[in-house]
C-alpha cells in the first residue's frame, strides 16, 4: 500500500477533507494513512471517523495514529504537512502584541509581524521533517500546506527533497472572477503567476476573448467594487487582478491598514474579511467551541465528491501518470524571469508519473513584480533569521514589511520584536538567550549646540538657500 504520512493531523476538518479526497479517487483507495500529531486527542477522532468511512464504502484503505514523527515518515510515499507550531496561543501573541504597537493585522499568517513569527516557529520544524525524509523516505513527495507558504517553501527549496506548496487562492479567486464576468469558471483560460497570496492573473480569456475589459467595467460599478475594495483598488492602479482577498492583501501593502482613515475607507465591511484580527478571532472561537467535542461525530460516512484542494489530484498524477496542471509553490529557478531565482514563486506547475515540474512563464508585468519584491525582501530575511537564530535579522525583516514600516519607527519595531521574541521564547529555541540589541532614546535638549563636524555638501547648499530666504 502507498503510505501517506500527515504531519499535523490534529487539524481535524482539513485532515478529514484531504483523506476523503484521496479515498474518493478510485486509483488511491488502497492507501495507508499515518496521522501524526503531538498528542492523539484529535487524531483518534479522525481515525474513528475514517475507519467508519472505509467500512461503509468497502475501501482498502487503513488508518494508523502515532505521536512519533519518524515512525510516521518511515517508508512514506507522500508526506502532507499542515501543522501550526504554538497553536492558537502563539497566534494570539502574533496578533495582539503588534496591535498594541499600532500594527493592525487582519490575518497575520503570511507577512508582517505575525507572518514572520509564524515562519520563525515553523521553518526549523519543516527542515527537521525534510532531514527525516532524506533519511527515512528519500523518494517521497512533500505536499506542504503550512503557512507562511512562501517562506516555508523558500526554506524547503534549499533541501534535497521533492516538494510543492499548495494553496487554494487561485481556485477561489476564479470563482469570484466567474461571478463578476458571468463566464463559467471551467471555461476561463488564465495565467496566474507571482508569489503565494500575491499571484497575478496576467491573462484572462474566454474562447479567445480578453475578459479584462468586462472585469474592469464591473469594478467601476459601486455594487461590485464594494465587495472587494482592497483588491479592486490594487487592480485599478496596477492593472492586474490578484489572487487574495481584501483581508489578506490589505496587510501585504502599505496603503489600507496604516491608520484609521485608511481602515474606514477600505476595511470597514466585516462581512468581507477586512476587520482587525479576523482570522485570530475565528480560530480562537473554533478552538474554544470544539475543545471538548468530537467535531466529526455527526458527519456523514458517505464519500463526497473531491474538494477544490489539489492534494489528491497530484498524488493521482504521480501514481498513474494522468497529468495534472495546477498553481504550485516552488523555488523559482527561472519560472518567473523577473523575480529572484532563489525565492519561492507561484505559477503553473504540472505533475505526472515522472514528478512535479515547473513551467517557464517568463516575465510578469514590472509593476506586479515590484509589488512581489516588497514581500520577497521580507521573506528572504525571515528565512535567514529562522535558520540562524539572529534576532537582528528578525528586526530587519519586519522593518522591511510594507505595513509595519508605514506605521512604526525603527526603534518601535525593535521594541516590538523584542517583546514578541520574549513572549514566544518557548517555541523559538534557536533564539535561546538572544534578543535584539537595546537602543536607548536620544533626547535632544533645547538650546543644544551642534557638534563641529563636516557638513554634507548637499546639506550645505540647502542651508545656504535657507540663509538667502531670510
Amino acid at each position: 500500500m502507498r503510505r501517506v504520512a500527515i504531519i499535523g493531523a490534529g487539524s481535524i476538518v482539513f485532515c478529514k477533507t484531504l483523506m476523503l479526497d484521496i479515498m474518493a479517487t478510485p486509483e488511491l483507495e488502497d492507501t495507508e494513512f499515518v496521522l501524526m500529531a503531538p498528542s492523539t486527542g484529535k487524531t483518534s477522532q479522525v481515525k474513528a471517523f475514517a475507519d467508519k468511512v472505509i467500512e461503509k464504502n468497502g475501501l482498502k484503505s487503513r488508518v494508523l495514529v502515532t505521536t512519533d514523527r519518524r515512525e510516521a515518515l518511515a517508508g512514506a510515499s507522500y508526506v502532507i504537512t499542515s501543522f501550526q507550531v504554538g497553536g492558537v496561543s502563539a497566534f494570539e501573541l502574533d496578533y495582539k502584541i503588534p496591535m498594541k504597537y499600532g500594527v493592525d493585522q487582519c490575518i497575520g499568517d503570511t507577512l508582517g509581524p505575525g507572518g514572520v513569527f509564524r515562519a520563525l516557529r515553523s521553518i526549523p520544524v519543516i527542515l527537521d521533517v525534510a532531514r527525516d525524509m532524506e533519511e527515512l523516505c528519500p523518494n517521497a513527495t512533500l505536499l506542504n500546506y503550512v503557512n507562511p507558504m512562501a517562506m516555508i517553501c523558500w526554506a524547503l527549496g534549499e533541501t534535497n527533497i521533492q516538494y510543492v506548496g499548495l494553496c487554494h487562492g487561485v481556485q477561489t479567486t476564479l470563482d469570484l472572477i466567474a461571478g463578476y464576468t458571468g463566464v463559467p469558471k471551467e471555461e476561463i483560460d488564465y495565467v496566474s503567476a507571482g508569489i503565494n497570496h500575491m499571484g497575478w492573473f496576467t491573462k484572462l480569456s474566454h474562447k479567445g476573448e480578453d475578459l479584462y475589459p468586462a472585469l474592469r467595467d464591473k469594478f467601476e460599478q459601486p455594487a461590485f467594487y464594494v465587495n472587494e475594495k482592497v483588491r479592486g483598488e490594487v487592480f485599478r492602479h496596477f492593472g492586474y487582478f490578484m489572487t487574495e482577498s481584501t483581508g489578506h492583501l490589505s496587510e501585504y501593502v502599505p496603503w489600507f491598514r496604516k491608520n484609521q482613515k485608511a481602515l474606514d475607507l477600505y476595511c470597514d465591511e466585516p462581512s468581507f474579511g477586512g476587520e482587525s484580527g479576523a482570522y485570530y478571532t475565528w480560530c480562537a472561537y473554533v478552538a474554544e467551541k470544539y475543545k471538548d467535542q468530537d467535531i466529526l461525530a455527526d458527519e456523514s460516512y458517505d464519500l463526497p465528491p473531491r474538494s477544490v484542494e489539489y492534494c489528491a489530484y497530484i498524488i493521482e498524477a504521480l501514481e498513474t501518470g494522468k497529468t495534472f496542471k495546477f498553481s504550485g509553490n516552488l523555488r523559482n529557478n527561472g519560472m518567473i524571469a523577473n523575480l529572484p531565482a532563489d525565492c519561492c514563486a507561484e505559477g503553473a506547475v504540472f505533475a505526472d508519473r515522472t514528478g512535479i515540474h515547473r513551467t517557464v512563464i517568463g516575465e510578469i508585468p514590472p509593476q506586479c513584480a515590484a509589488l512581489n519584491m516588497t514581500n520577497i525582501n521580507v521573506q528572504r530575511l525571515a528565512v535567514l533569521a529562522a535558520k540562524s537564530g539572529d534576532p537582528e535579522t528578525v528586526v530587519q525583516a519586519i522593518a522591511l514589511d510594507p505595513l509595519t514600516s508605514s506605521v512604526l519607527t525603527l526603534k518601535e519595531i525593535r521594541d516590538m520584536v523584542t517583546e514578541m521574541l520574549t513572549a514566544q521564547r518557548q517555541w523559538l529555541p534557536q533564539f535561546e538567550g538572544r534578543l535584539p540589541r537595546p537602543t536607548p532614546t536620544i533626547e535632544t535638549p533645547e538650546g543644544l549646540q551642534r557638534a563641529e563636524v563636516p557638513i554634507d555638501p548637499a546639506l550645505a547648499v540647502f542651508s545656504r538657500f535657507g540663509e538667502l530666504a531670510k
